[in-house]
């Protein structure tokens, strides 16, 4: 799949946008806050439905504006669609597909993405938080039925932790206990599905992670993914058995199931003393290691730079592998910059069989020029030249 042409209304520093796009890749140049990340951004949200810089839709809607509009056309397969958000202020935001109505929810149905922006860096430096994100919303582009998993485990979780706050506050009762064990049983059986979910998918990112950290730092290199489960931990503040409760197989239903109501009886008292839930996926992460190591801590500002691109570009591979719609437009926003000469080329060989690459640079001789075929300069939210 590839966009054939953008449209931007008020979008960010956007009064109006039409811009055309090939496959292949596509070179949008300007200086530092012109709106080059602003244009990568609405396509990110086509597919995502949020955006990588803030929380709040809002927040790109142009300055004194009630809305703002977002509209691509798209290709694949000799067939064309047109896909079209609008944002607003004050109601629901509103979608269509050819025209037609349709829920927002549904829209990333229509268009995959993968994005990778500076702001990534924090996946190998940051914490455990931004991991877990980036797997969910791996796992819900592969199968949006996990999206409401996710939010129903997240609302059982929300719910048990005022129980416990509850049962804290005025001493332990025998009723609190007994539908504290109902929450267990929600708790459990959402939980181990997202636990399963997230191991599988760690088991078909893993070889594509070491593929594509190879491809940009050199066959000397090995890149390592696994999956940390706090239910596994006798003391998940600690991080003293992070090997015990490491994992690189995709665990059985039983085998989850299991070790998180073990996890449970075993933390019982510790949870009503503080007030709140102290295993299950939403304390997990993603281990990365870098040559035996630990990347967090150990691997360089470059390393760790190009070991998030790989979590990207290994993301966009598991994604090509399942999709009938073609490859996802993968998108690589400001990161020439900070490569050196060898790795911008090995980065553009790495990229360069996907359908459509979009490319954001402030110095167009950053970018390799195998990747410069097609360019757009902006300025001041304009497209100045092509």
């Amino acid at each position: 799949m590839f966009v054939t042409h953008l449209t931007l209304s008020d979008f960010r520093n956007y009064t109006s946008l039409d811009v055309e796009l090939v496959p292949g890749p596509n070179l949008f140049v300007g200086s530092n806050g012109q709106g080059k990340t602003n244009l990568v951004e609405s396509l990110g949200y086509l597919s995502t439905l949020g955006s990588h810089r803030v929380s709040s839709d809002q927040a790109m809607i142009r300055q004194g504006q009630d809305t703002a509009i977002i509209r691509a056309r798209l290709a694949h397969d000799g067939r064309e669609l047109l896909a079209e958000v609008e944002l607003n202020r004050s109601s629901p935001n509103r979608a269509q597909v050819n025209r037609s109505p349709i829920k927002t929810r549904e829209l990333p149905r229509y268009f995959s993405s993968v994005l990778f922006a500076p702001e990534d860096l924090a996946l190998v430096r940051g914490e455990p938080s931004g991991r877990r994100r980036f797997m969910d919303e791996l796992l819900v582009l592969r199968a949006p039925r996990m999206s409401g998993v996710i939010a129903d485990y997240e609302r059982v979780l929300r719910q048990r932790n005022t129980l416990l706050k509850s049962a804290r506050a005025s001493g332990v009762k025998e009723s609190q206990l007994g539908t504290l064990e109902i929450w267990d049983d929600r708790l459990v059986g959402l939980g181990t599905e997202l636990i399963r979910a997230r191991a599988q998918l760690v088991s078909e990112l893993a070889p594509e992670v070491t593929r594509a950290y190879g491809a940009i730092a050199g066959a000397d290199h090995a890149a390592t993914l696994s999956s940390q489960l706090s239910i596994l931990s006798s003391n998940p503040d600690s991080e003293e058995n992070e090997a015990t409760a490491t994992v690189h197989d995709v665990p059985s239903v039983d085998r989850v199931t299991t070790d998180f109501r073990n996890s449970l009886a075993r933390l019982r008292r510790a949870e009503l003393d503080r007030g709140v839930t102290l295993a299950g996926p939403h304390r997990d992460d993603l281990v990365l290691g870098l040559n035996g190591m630990p990347a967090r801590g150990y691997a360089s500002h470059g390393e760790s730079w190009s070991f998030a691109l790989a979590l990207k570009l290994a993301s966009a591979a598991v994604l090509r592998r399942e999709s009938s719609s073609g490859d996802p437009v993968l998108v690589l926003d400001d990161v020439f910059a900070e490569l050196d000469e060898s790795r911008r080329s090995r980065l553009g060989a790495a990229v360069a069989d996907f359908e459509q690459v979009l490319i954001t640079a402030a110095v167009f001789d950053d970018v390799p020029a195998e990747l410069a075929t097609h360019v757009v300069r902006i300025r001041a939210g304009e497209v100045v030249d092509e």
